[in-house]
């Protein structure tokens, strides 16, 4: 079942146009990464999708739902939610206190509260209250997306969540992804890193210049189709 399509999105920054018609799909209780350098798009179509950018409501679809022309805040409550780039954690609070504001706006229950977050993520019970901002990037990371999945997402969207970690941190919090999806989250991953995403994508979408260049299933890609798709140019 498909539970979220874009269909012809569009996106713009002032007179910047920064997405030309991108199309995906996710179906339910998949995993799908979006690739692509720098300045690609992957960031804006995860912000059209989510909500932060307004769209035509017929360019977003969620649950058979146009929902491309709602704010963010009717659309996290439905269910879709972000991990933003930079982690946005709020500084004056702990952790357990930055956790608990991902329940406000999506009240209902399911696997995630508290103590399965911090089972996932051990280390943020051990500094449950400490300043959020007092811990190390992965630390913070874990954070982010203990706060989203606190809203026990439908889908979780999550931008960039390896960018600027050390290796054994990324795979750490890449380690959680199946333990995430099998408390029925489908999940979308913005990643530049692409041997990551081929490892924990059902689905690969690449972007150059706001346009969908490749699209298919790890095991269909090779190396010279994602590196043209990638930069425009063969390998």
């Amino acid at each position: 079942m498909t539970l979220l399509h874009t269909r012809g999105l569009t996106a713009h920054y002032g007179d910047f146009q920064a997405l030309f018609g991108v199309d995906l799909d996710l179906q339910e209780g998949e995993c799908i990464a979006i690739i692509g350098a720098n300045g690609a798009g992957k960031t804006t179509t995860l912000r059209s999708i989510s909500g932060v950018l307004r769209n035509r409501p017929e360019a977003v679809v969620f649950d058979g739902e146009k929902i491309g022309h709602l704010p963010a805040a009717d659309i996290m409550g439905r269910g879709l939610v972000m991990v933003p780039e930079g982690r946005r954690l709020f500084p004056s609070l702990s952790v357990e206190e930055n956790l608990s504001i991902g329940t406000y706006g999506r009240k209902v229950s399911g696997y995630w509260n508290f103590d399965t977050v911090t089972a996932l993520f051990p280390i943020l019970r051990e500094r449950r209250k400490s300043p959020a901002t007092a811990l190390s990037g992965g630390q913070q990371q874990m954070v982010a997306i203990g706060r989203a999945l606190m809203s026990n997402p439908r889908v979780l969207l999550c931008d960039e969540i390896s960018l600027g970690l050390a290796p054994v941190v990324i795979r750490d919090i890449y380690a959680a992804m199946p333990q995430i999806r099998e408390s029925g989250a489908s999940v979308v991953i913005v990643e530049q890193d692409i041997s990551q995403a081929l490892k924990v994508a059902d689905r690969v979408y690449c972007l150059m210049e706001g346009r969908v260049t490749l699209t298919g299933r790890p095991t269909e890609l090779n190396r010279d189709a994602i590196h043209a798709a990638y930069f425009g140019v063969s390998a």
